[in-house]
């Protein structure tokens, strides 16, 4: 299968808190690393540690979309606290949507939340891609 990941994440979360998200998120849909393709987040994270260090070590591209794009995909669990902070509603399932180019249809896991033992949240969707 063809997976595009959605993240959003605390500041300074760790990579050992984003893996645990995105493998217990996969596990979800009973699928692994494997079945992914690309990460997608917001452009305020292109600078993320833990996020640029698992694209590199996975060999996944990141998409990064502005709050503008993300603030027009159509997603199932907008969030007031992601909007106040992001000025979007969502982000890691509109961007998992757009880097799919797909719609609700094909988002697999909607919004998985994760605390990772450094205390930082994350979050995973999954959308599956176009093959």
């Amino acid at each position: 299968m063809r997976l595009i990941l959605g993240i959003g994440c605390d500041r300074n979360a760790s990579l050992t808190t984003l893996t645990t998200a995105i493998d217990l998120a996969l596990s979800q849909v009973d699928c692994g690393r494997d079945d992914v393709v690309a990460l997608a987040s917001i452009d305020k994270k292109n600078d993320e540690v833990a996020l640029l260090a698992l694209a590199q070590q996975q060999g996944w591209p990141v998409h990064f979309f502005s709050a503008e794009q993300l603030s027009k995909v159509e997603v199932p669990n907008p969030s007031a606290v992601v909007l106040k902070y992001m000025g979007t509603p969502a982000v890691a399932e509109a961007a998992a949507l757009l880097a799919a180019k797909t719609d609700l249809n094909n988002l697999l896991v909607e919004k998985y939340k994760y605390r990772g033992t450094d205390g930082k949240n994350a979050t995973v969707s999954i959308a599956r891609g176009k093959s």
